[in-house]
């Protein structure tokens, strides 16, 4: 036999086995990729299963619950103390719906005056939205005393009590841009900087408050709005 036939076909026969042993190693390895693959989903299960009886998650869970019940259970509460709504009183409730909540916005108006008219609209869009502070109007005709009492000489007039304190006012519409066209979220925006109301998280377009505010048609003269 031929020494150099000899020579190729063993070199041949090594070839070929090393070509079979590559490609049980190559077997083995995608075997054991599935298996860990499969054993990882397994395990994934188990620790969902897991997850939905993890006693922090109950614990976390049964927190935020009593959080939103003790929150809805602090707005009825509120409620029945006339906040959600922007409400007229008469002189003889002025005391008692100012102390009997922590924030209130009192609008001392005229009924006939252009402006007093124009805060109306706006106040009446924002009670509903901040229901913390309490919204009340008062006809300045009406509460001879509480106008004196207050120095009240111009109208409309906003006056922001803490704890049955008046502790600022809006005279007129002179922190409003002093314009009649001014839009609820100016005021609103003004309330919160003053802090007689809170963020409300709840976003919002400016055309839920309504349209800016169209001009109030009155026979009254909109620069004799004082007492």
């Amino acid at each position: 036999m031929d020494p150099d036939s000899v020579k190729s076909t063993l070199s041949n026969l090594a070839f070929g086995n090393v070509m079979a042993a590559a490609a049980r190693d190559y077997q083995k390895e995608v075997l054991a990729q599935e298996k860990a693959q499969a054993s990882s989903s397994v395990n994934q299960d188990i620790d969902l299963d897991e997850l939905m009886d993890d006693p922090e998650l109950e614990k976390l869970h049964a927190d935020r619950i009593a959080a939103l019940k003790k929150e809805a259970e602090k707005r009825q509460a509120l409620k029945r103390q006339g906040h959600g709504e922007y409400r007229e009183i008469s002189e003889g409730d002025f005391l008692g719906e100012v102390t009997g909540s922590e924030k209130v916005i009192c609008h001392f108006y005229h009924r006939e005056f252009y402006r007093c008219k124009i805060m109306d609209k706006h106040l009446k869009s924002l009670a509903p939205r901040h229901i913390d502070t309490k919204f009340l109007k008062l006809d300045a005709e009406n509460a001879p005393f509480f106008v004196t009492k207050l120095g009240i000489k111009t109208l409309p007039c906003v006056i922001f009590f803490r704890n049955g304190v008046a502790s600022d006012r809006l005279v007129g519409f002179q922190d409003l841009v002093g314009k009649d066209d001014f839009s609820t979220r100016t005021l609103e925006g003004l309330l919160l900087k003053k802090g007689i109301i809170k963020e409300n998280k709840e976003e919002e377009d400016d055309d839920s408050y309504g349209e800016r505010n169209r001009t109030v048609r009155s026979s009254i003269n909109p620069d004799s709005d004082s007492d």
